[in-house]
């Protein structure tokens, strides 16, 4: 039997939380080596992560939206984060955030995880270019959902394509 990818991804996870590490590196015991390691797994998701956010642009927001990404980067609670956005005209004049995807290293985290806007946590356990494709699904659910809750905040007229 095969094991899909986001269950062997959840597998990665609990081994990294029982062995106290991340990825099984030696190095990744402590936060320094956890840190390169998600320096790594940042450019692994980039592709993937516009990947979600542009199969939400075209058909539901007719391509007037704008993908964003801030790269890794780190945060003022000596965290690190990585976030790509996609905004539009009507989500920017309507006061509400852009669709988030959110991959963050918290100061006081055992290891990293993604989130979106308004959407909770997922593991993130990525260290090879194959493990951040089977990614895309995860990706694709949380931006999917970050839209949801933010139509949900004002109006689902916020979607160009509803309007039609």
């Amino acid at each position: 039997m095969t094991v899909p990818a986001h269950v062997t991804a959840l597998l990665r996870h609990c081994a990294d939380l029982r062995d106290r590490t991340h990825g099984h590196a030696p190095a990744a015991r402590g936060r320094p080596g956890k840190e390169v390691l998600f320096l790594q797994t940042v450019p692994l998701l980039d592709r993937f992560a516009r990947q979600a956010l542009e199969e939400l642009n075209g058909p539901l927001l007719l391509d007037t939206g704008q993908v964003t990404a801030s790269g890794a980067r780190r945060t003022g609670e000596r965290g690190l984060e990585a976030r790509w956005e996609l905004s539009w005209p009507e989500q920017r004049l309507a006061g509400i955030g852009a669709v988030r995807l959110h991959a963050f290293y918290g100061a006081g985290f055992d290891h990293p995880h993604l989130q979106g806007g308004t959407v909770g946590r997922w593991p993130l356990n990525v260290f090879t270019a194959e493990q951040a494709a089977a990614e895309l699904h995860t990706l694709r659910a949380i931006a999917v959902a970050d839209l949801h809750n933010l139509a949900a905040q004002r109006d689902h007229r916020i979607i160009p394509a509803v309007r039609r």
